[in-house]
């Protein structure tokens, strides 16, 4: 088995052909889905063979593409952040205006978490686990999601000149920080409940871009 970071070499010099292998879609009928990929990915390609066999790909087109589960983790989870990251930006294309598009592209990304389990928790749990390059890839897609964060508060401040720029720090907490709250409910397995982080993600990133609130004045004890 390669170390890691020779895999994550290999991955970034094979790239097209392993796209190609990997479909275009979460949801492919031509290929394989990135949840059962996913599969294959965590139990390693021998113990997935049905997975592959059940997608219709042939174990021999894995192999010429992936000499290791970790090769294959990484791969898979760059490409479902792309197609993550391509839902929100169409989600958010037509919206009237800044809080529109907040409010579209955080419902297209839990609804597509919400969709996919499989992929939510490889993307959000195991990746943790998944070694050095998977947490170089969590680290891009954190800043993906930040620098789409960053233009819709531009929006706003064009709106409201007087509205706080966040510094780029914070925004990776608010990406951050609001993963979290999805991560601690696919932790009980099965498919997610999601429902009401909607509201949450828009109030945690509003508060962000409007400041916080007066404090009360402190009382003596």
């Amino acid at each position: 088995m390669q170390p890691l970071a020779v895999a994550a070499a290999a991955t970034q010099r094979d790239q097209p052909a392993r796209r190609q292998v990997l479909g275009g879609e979460l949801a492919d009928a031509q290929g394989m889905t990135v949840g059962q990929q996913f599969e294959v990915a965590l139990v390693g390609l021998e113990r997935g063979a049905d997975v592959v066999r059940a997608a219709g790909v042939s174990r021999s087109t894995f192999y010429e593409q992936f000499a290791s589960k970790e090769e294959l983790f990484l791969e898979t989870y760059r490409h479902g952040v792309d197609v993550l990251v391509t839902r929100v930006a169409t989600a958010v294309a037509d919206a009237p205006d800044w809080r529109s598009e907040l409010r579209a592209g955080i419902r297209s990304y839990l609804s597509t978490l919400a969709d996919e389990p499989v992929f939510a928790r490889a993307y959000l749990l195991e990746v943790h686990a998944a070694g050095p390059a998977a947490l170089d890839a969590r680290a891009a897609a954190l800043a993906r999601f930040a620098a789409r964060y960053r233009t819709t508060f531009a929006q706003a401040h064009r709106e409201r000149p007087e509205r706080r720029k966040p510094p780029a720090a914070a925004l990776l907490v608010l990406c951050a920080g609001t993963e979290q709250l999805v991560a601690e409910r696919l932790r009980g397995g099965g498919r997610p409940n999601l429902k009401g982080l909607e509201d949450v993600f828009c109030d945690c990133a509003e508060s962000l871009l409007n400041g916080p609130a007066d404090a009360p004045p402190a009382t003596r004890t």
